[in-house]
């Protein structure tokens, strides 16, 4: 059996190991950062148009990002097998994988696409009337025709990482905001001798902007000599069903994973709905702020990712165990950033977002529960890249789901709307649920990966 050895923690292997992740997640985290902005000029742009287009984006993407995260879930598989081909020097193999990937990932989005423009009936159902429901329609169908791009860029893009080429995602995701700033204006105004589109012109520059960023992507990698040692454009393959089938067996599980993470958080926000604007605006903010918070240790365990396969590939199982504690320790170690100034500046924080002193009040009290989950969430993102790593993906999903919707929301409903336990404590309530079930999905995720370390490492086929 493998055990952790003093070779695991040499000081010169872990400098080594801490370089690497760090050199892998930066980009990663830009990349990141760069999509939440994309995101947030389309919230603002939309905005200043009218209040009425400003919820029909909303509305509109609140429908495309679950159907969006669980087919870019899915295709997130092909990070760890082209780390893993990677790391066994079994180069020849990964073009040919990264093809039924893109396969893969156009039927999907075909299949989204057809999804997103029969959703007309749920407008009624849910009793969305014009303008919103005309809006966001619009929006909703110009939008979703980006499907296809985002789903050949998450190919590609896990293609680059699982090499461990980071940088090129940061590169296209700047592209792609460049071109979405001026053309969310062309649209939305109607400037360039174009008819004015409101918030379905936020649509149509997202599809735009990301069809320009995947060709930019594509150009880049069929430039580039270490993309070809893959024999990746040697040979077309046709779609191998039995290679789609094991895409399916590791993707499937994380893409239901970040959409039962992304959903608890939008179902929290409609259970506030009754307590009042004020409670929801103070929610909202520092739930913004923490997702911007969120995105460090997610490119950490995006890093992680790609160094386990690498290490598993290799065989080096004292290598992937370093991986594992590097990646710990930087994650808590920016927890602890994030932490210290959630407690140090929570005023100052909220004073960002509203000028409202009662929205404000309320968000100083919650940035105290924020500050906390900080160390939870990065642990159990760490732990979740690193089983990535080992394409132990279902059995981290069930944990997940016992964390956040049988634990997390339960406790919170109950902390937050009821007097059952204690007197209904509002907002607070909920971010007390979300500390807890994210410490037990920090806890069995750990356990779990703890298990796995433990174990001989797989072998590829």
């Amino acid at each position: 059996m493998n055990t952790f050895s003093s070779h695991t923690f040499n000081t010169s292997a872990m400098g080594h190991e801490l370089r690497q992740v760090v050199r892998l997640g930066t980009p990663i985290l830009i990349a990141e950062a760069l999509h939440m902005s994309a995101s947030f000029v389309d919230t603002i742009m939309a905005g200043r148009y009218s209040s009425a287009d400003l919820a029909a984006v909303a509305v509109g993407s609140s429908m495309l990002f679950p159907v969006l995260i669980l087919m870019m879930g899915i295709i997130m598989a092909t990070t760890p097998t082209v780390s893993q081909l990677f790391g066994a020097k079994k180069l020849s193999a990964i073009g040919p994988f990264v093809q039924q990937s893109l396969w893969l990932g156009a039927i999907l989005s075909c299949l989204a696409v057809g999804l997103l423009y029969a959703l007309d009936p749920l407008f009624d159902w849910l009793d969305i009337r014009d303008p919103i429901k005309g809006i966001g329609l619009s929006y909703l169908h110009a939008a979703a025709l980006s499907l296809p791009a985002v789903a050949i860029m998450q190919s590609l893009r896990s293609f680059s990482e699982g090499l461990g080429i980071t940088k090129p995602m940061m590169y296209f995701s700047l592209l792609g905001l460049v071109i979405n700033i001026p053309l969310n204006y062309i649209f939305i105004y109607g400037k360039l001798g174009l008819p004015e589109m409101g918030g379905e012109g936020c649509g149509w520059a997202t599809t735009i902007s990301m069809w320009a960023s995947v060709v930019g992507m594509a150009i880049y990698v069929y430039a580039k000599p270490a993309y070809h040692q893959c024999a990746m454009f040697t040979q077309l393959h046709w779609p191998q069903f039995a290679v789609q089938r094991n895409i399916l067996k590791v993707g499937l599980p994380i893409g239901f994973s970040i959409f039962i993470e992304s959903t608890m958080f939008a179902i929290i926000a409609l259970l506030l709905a009754p307590l009042g604007a004020d409670i929801v605006a103070a929610h909202q903010l520092v739930l913004n702020f923490a997702s911007m918070c969120f995105m460090l240790p997610l490119s950490v365990g995006m890093a992680l990712t790609i160094r386990v396969g690498h290490g598993i590939g290799g065989n080096l199982p004292q290598q992937v165990k370093r991986s594992v504690v590097v990646g710990y320790g930087l994650a808590v170690g920016l927890a602890t950033l994030t932490c210290l100034m959630m407690l140090a500046l929570p005023g100052a924080l909220a004073a960002v977002y509203t000028a409202d002193p009662l929205v404000a009040d309320i968000a100083v009290s919650l940035f105290i529960f924020a500050a906390l989950f900080q160390f939870s969430d990065a642990l159990q993102i760490a732990a979740n890249g690193a089983l990535r790593g080992f394409k132990d993906t279902a059995k981290p999903l069930v944990l997940i789901f016992i964390s956040y919707w049988l634990i997390g929301l339960p406790l919170g409903y109950v902390l937050a709307m009821t007097d059952w336990l204690y007197p209904a404590m509002d907002a607070a309530g909920f971010w007390i649920g979300i500390i807890f079930g994210l410490s037990v999905a920090a806890v069995l995720l750990s356990a779990r990966l703890l298990r796995v370390l433990l174990k001989p490492l797989p072998q590829l086929n």
